[in-house]
């Protein structure tokens, strides 16, 4: 923000110079940027926080610095003289979108001549880099940079029908603007009349309707608009400006009718011409601010130091706070309105920060003993970190999607609930109003939507909830795991398992037999811990791929993770590493077709004993004419080590040798040579 030395000097009186005023605004939350002569003048640049555009005109830091030096603050007059003619008869004005347009004050002046500046506002503009244009523009542009609100002079003649109709943008239409370029407007607030739009809202006015030599009536626009708007409306036009700037960071809504004020008092003094009486004010007052409460003693437990409570109030008052009530003694507290142009003071510690920056941050002593209170993340952060960094570390990305999704997804997979899906009554995006019950549809069209761009490693996965319907309830929202990979079944199983490694080595993850018309049915399955079920797993079938629009092969995976909180081990574990060597067997047996892999481990496990340091699943083979119709061949290794002594050669044997007796009694099983 760019302030005139000298301009500034109009509303405060300072006995310091340049140099005292940067350190200590700086010292009061302002970075002081740069300071550069311009003629007899000085631009001094302040990096100002988006939670101060109160300090976005020399007003702003005006007000700062008459609290900072006990100084009075001169407020301009804004009172100007008022004709007879009334503005009703003149002009009207309409506000079709009240939640992008809150407030909407327009005036007009009827006689004008537009012409050069006076050299005073002339001066005033170049100090802060802005070029003279004529009498009536120069003056919206010095209020601007006097207090902060944007204001907008149209030329009246132009306006058809003589209305301001504030709408929002219609699909197709365009508006050339007063840099001569043409912007589309569709879904945007704009300013317009009768038959067109005339001003791009809080960015920047028309060129059909900009005052020119001959303009001789304006109307001029003071007004709020919603923040989000306007912002996402300069990114979508890469248009930014002054005004956008100031908009998209929330103005005071009660300084409009000044501003407006202060804008017909400077043009009547430069450009002539005659002030209709009254305005036309579209859009109720902000409500009232909320009372704060300030304790005095929060004011030593957070600052360390003590502040005497006539100080506080001073400084509260100064600031622009009303105080409604003040007590005294060991529970003593000031209440206070906070100013209307100060929208960050919300809370108590709000307030804390602005006596302790007032005050002096050099006042606290640097060896000031302030409470600290232990922090610790719960267990359900640290099971999620751990989650996180073992899908991260595997080559997954993480994915951050919305929680709506449209209604032909939502039902394709609802594997956790029959009830129908939680519509919302305005859709969040194109289509999409319907709370999703799964994680799957959003995962999937994350991943089309990676595949359209060509990229071809598409490992996602996302930790959020679903929202499962409950009659005459609010939803059960459920945090769930949701995985998609291009890898296969087994490669996906495998993460799954390694995430339960981490989070508790003695977790074992069982399988049943799950069905769904999305998903291969050999590869596919339920996915239990101690016979909990937990989630899903499965490779999506060509209907599957079809049904989601992916072209390549996906397979897919949804847990709940509030079992595996549960069962977490958040303790960290020592194993001493055995120095003895390891023997690997390698088996393979001939078994069922309808024998799961998932039960052929635990047998397995049964039979090794302690002497199972690791299972190895390696490969199925089926073969029907070696191993005989509805058979298969499950290759697999265990490694075997005992802790204490070297392990023979027998010892491996004998464990091989029980392996395959228990897999035969248990499933008929052969070994095969």
């Amino acid at each position: 923000m760019l302030i005139s030395w000298n301009w500034l000097k109009t509303y405060v009186e300072l006995d310091i110079t340049a140099e005292e005023l940067t350190s200590r605004l700086m010292m009061a939350g302002f970075n002081h940027e740069s300071t550069t002569p311009v003629g007899d003048d000085l631009a001094i640049d302040f990096e100002v926080t988006s939670n101060r555009p109160d300090c976005l005109g020399h007003l702003g830091i005006a007000r700062e610095t008459a609290v900072l030096w006990g100084c009075e603050l001169r407020l301009p007059a804004a009172e100007p003289k008022v004709g007879r003619t009334p503005i009703a008869n003149l002009a009207t004005v309409a506000v079709e979108c009240p939640e992008l347009c809150p407030r909407y004050i327009a005036r007009v002046i009827q006689g004008v001549r537009v012409a050069p500046s006076p050299p005073w506002l002339v001066s005033r503009l170049a100090t802060i880099g802005i070029s003279a244009i004529n009498n009536i523009v120069d003056v919206t542009n010095f209020v601007l940079m006097e207090c902060g609100q944007p204001l907008h002079a149209f030329d009246l003649a132009k306006l058809a029908g003589q209305q301001i109709i504030v709408r929002r943008g219609r699909p197709g239409e365009q508006i050339e603007a007063i840099d001569h370029k043409t912007y589309q407007l569709a879904e945007m607030c704009v300013i317009a009349d009768r038959d067109r739009a005339v001003g791009i809202a809080g960015i920047m006015g028309g060129a059909g309707s900009e005052v020119t030599g001959a303009t001789t009536s304006i109307l001029l626009e003071s007004a709020e608009f919603d923040p989000s708007a306007i912002r996402n409306a300069a990114r979508r036009l890469n248009l930014h400006s002054d005004s956008s700037y100031r908009f998209e960071r929330g103005l005071d809504r009660q300084g409009l009718d000044w501003a407006s004020r202060r804008a017909c008092q400077l043009m009547l003094e430069t450009a002539g011409g005659e002030l209709a009486s009254g305005s036309i004010d579209v859009g109720g007052k902000p409500p009232p601010a909320r009372p704060i409460v300030l304790r005095h003693d929060q004011l030593k437990r957070i600052l360390g130091i003590e502040i005497r409570s006539d100080k506080v109030r001073e400084i509260l008052s100064s600031l622009g706070n009303r105080v409604l009530s003040e007590t005294q003694g060991p529970r003593s507290q000031v209440e206070v309105i906070p100013p209307s142009w100060r929208r960050d003071l919300e809370r108590e510690i709000d307030l804390i920060e602005e006596v302790a920056r007032i005050y002096g941050y050099e006042a606290i002593p640097e060896d000031v003993s302030v409470p600290m209170a232990p922090s610790a993340r719960s267990a359900d952060d640290r099971v999620l970190d751990r989650v996180r960094s073992t899908l991260t570390a595997i080559g997954y990305d993480e994915a951050l999607t919305v929680s709506v999704v449209d209604e032909a997804w939502s039902d394709a997979f609802t594997p956790w609930t029959d009830a129908g899906a939680l519509q919302l009554s305005t859709p969040l995006l194109r289509r999409a109003d319907r709370l999703r019950r799964s994680l799957v549809p959003s995962l999937l069209a994350a991943r089309r939507t990676n595949e359209s761009l060509g990229n071809a490693v598409v490992e996602l996965f996302e930790i959020a909830r679903i929202y499962l319907p409950q009659m005459g309830q609010l939803p059960r929202e459920a945090l769930m795991l949701g995985i998609s990979s291009g890898g296969d079944f087994q490669a996906v199983k495998g993460a799954i398992e390694t995430i339960l490694a981490r989070i508790n080595p003695a977790l074992e993850l069982t399988v049943k037999p799950f069905e769904h018309e999305l998903l291969r049915t050999p590869r596919a399955c339920a996915l239990y811990l101690d016979g909990e079920h937990v989630g899903y797993l499965g490779e999506a079938s060509q209907a599957g791929l079809d049904r989601f629009e992916s072209r390549f092969g996906t397979t897919i995976a949804e847990l709940r993770l509030a079992p595996l909180i549960e069962r977490a081990v958040l303790v960290p574990q020592y194993a001493k590493q055995s120095a003895m060597p390891s023997i690997t067997r390698d088996l393979n047996l001939v078994m069922s077709e309808q024998v799961a892999w998932t039960d052929v481990a635990r047998e397995v496990r049964v039979a090794a004993g302690p002497l199972l340091e690791q299972l190895v699943y390696r490969d199925t083979y089926r073969d029907p004419q070696r191993l005989g119709a509805g058979r298969k061949s499950e290759l697999f290794s265990v490694v075997l080590r005992d802790a204490n002594e070297t392990l023979a050669g027998e010892q491996a044997d004998a464990v091989r040798d029980a392996i395959v007796a228990r897999c035969s009694q248990a499933f008929g099983a052969q070994l095969r040579a």
